[in-house]
């Protein structure tokens, strides 16, 4: 049974509710004095917090989706089993595996002229190592014979830390908001690569080319883009590209579009911050070396650095996020010829609710920064 499965929470609530009820019942029983009497009261008191506890926790995991599986709660790597995919239409280079496919969660999604399709890929970096997970969104336009020989834009989609692509799925919902925004008109059809930016769990990298460690810079602004393009039909140059994230993924999509305008020209932030993390999950990231600190500080980089001539968008809320200091001063330094554009709610935390409100305007100011060709 999966963690985010009904019956693993029913389970967990039929638990809380036996064991409280039966400590109501047992203890009048266990109210005399005596090691036996002791112990089985804090026996039941302890099984009851446990059950109840565990109750909340599978609720709100379910809500959030900060942990896909048993594995990825209890930190242990999930190395997928590489099947190559020899059908018509399957991802074709060496560098991106096709090993599974998904229709979308949308009307008309069992046909891909209709739906789109998702690839549940492994890409392999060829300059870091790195091999990692991800989703590949396709939207319908893309197997329709009228666009059989357009090439797409493409947008990079990061999770925050530590949660898994699923979440892009099945909680933040960007296929069917991406499809959504299409119909209606406001944005272009565009290939969504979705992964997290965790490529080396359960380490948490921030995004940084870790010296003896985990390349993930180097595979999210070069490996990644080079591979997709190379098994899709996407452009290869900056303006086809464009890369989104939130927390986490929205720090490291505003890094990587700020120190890599020659392969982004659009990077969004929602609920970003803006200085790399620096805690246990972590570990050393820069073993001492000051200037790559100050890089990784994209305040310090827009005050000492060249601006690129990409744009930027950043979100917030004035009751709720602790970033929304850091996003004001993020704005005022961003200088031409970079452009930056804000989204900023009157309240809302840092939490899915918030992004799922932020995400179709993110998606059309991102289609509006993107060209095809």
């Amino acid at each position: 049974m999966g963690l985010t499965s009904k019956t693993v929470l029913a389970l967990a609530m039929a638990s809380a509710v036996v064991l409280f009820a039966a400590t109501i019942r047992l203890w009048p029983r266990l109210a005399r004095r005596g090691v036996a009497a002791v112990c089985g009261r804090v026996g039941l008191l302890l099984a009851t917090q446990v059950t109840l506890l565990a109750t909340v926790g599978l609720v709100a995991n379910n809500s959030f989706l900060f942990y896909g599986s048993w594995a990825d709660l209890l930190g242990r790597e999930q190395s997928p089993g590489v099947v190559t995919d020899h059908a018509a239409g399957a991802a074709a280079s060496r560098h991106v595996v096709r090993v599974g496919m998904e229709r979308p969660d949308v009307p008309g999604g069992s046909r891909s002229t209709a739906g789109g399709r998702i690839d549940k890929v492994v890409v392999a970096g060829r300059r870091s190592g790195i091999r990692s997970p991800a989703y590949v969104y396709l939207p319908p336009e893309y197997f329709r014979p009228a666009y059989a020989r357009r090439k797409f834009p493409a947008v990079v989609v990061l999770t925050g830390y530590p949660g898994t692509a699923e979440n892009l799925l099945t909680g933040l919902h960007y296929p069917r908001t991406a499809l959504g925004q299409v119909e209606a008109g406001r944005a272009q059809p565009m290939i969504l690569v979705m992964l997290r930016p965790t490529v080396a769990p359960p380490r948490d990298t921030e995004c940084v080319d870790i010296k003896g460690g985990p390349q993930t810079e180097t595979f999210l602004s070069e490996d990644l883009p080079q591979a997709v393009s190379e098994a899709y039909r996407v452009g290869r140059r900056a303006r086809n590209w464009g890369i989104i994230g939130n927390s986490t993924g929205g720090y490291c999509a505003l890094k990587i579009g700020l120190h890599h305008p020659d392969r982004f020209t659009a990077s969004a932030g929602l609920s970003a911050y803006y200085r790399a993390a620096e805690d246990p999950t972590t570990g050393d990231l820069f073993h001492g070396n000051r200037r790559a600190r100050e890089r990784a500080d994209l305040l310090w980089s827009l005050d000492h650095l060249p601006q690129p001539g990409s744009s930027f968008l950043v979100t917030t809320s004035r009751e709720g996020e602790g970033n929304y200091w850091g996003t004001r001063q993020f704005v005022g330094k961003v200088k031409a010829p970079a452009q930056v554009s804000s989204i900023v709610l009157d309240s809302g935390g840092h939490n899915f609710n918030t992004w799922r409100r932020e995400i179709p305007s993110a998606l059309v100011w991102m289609s509006s920064r993107l060209s095809e060709s």
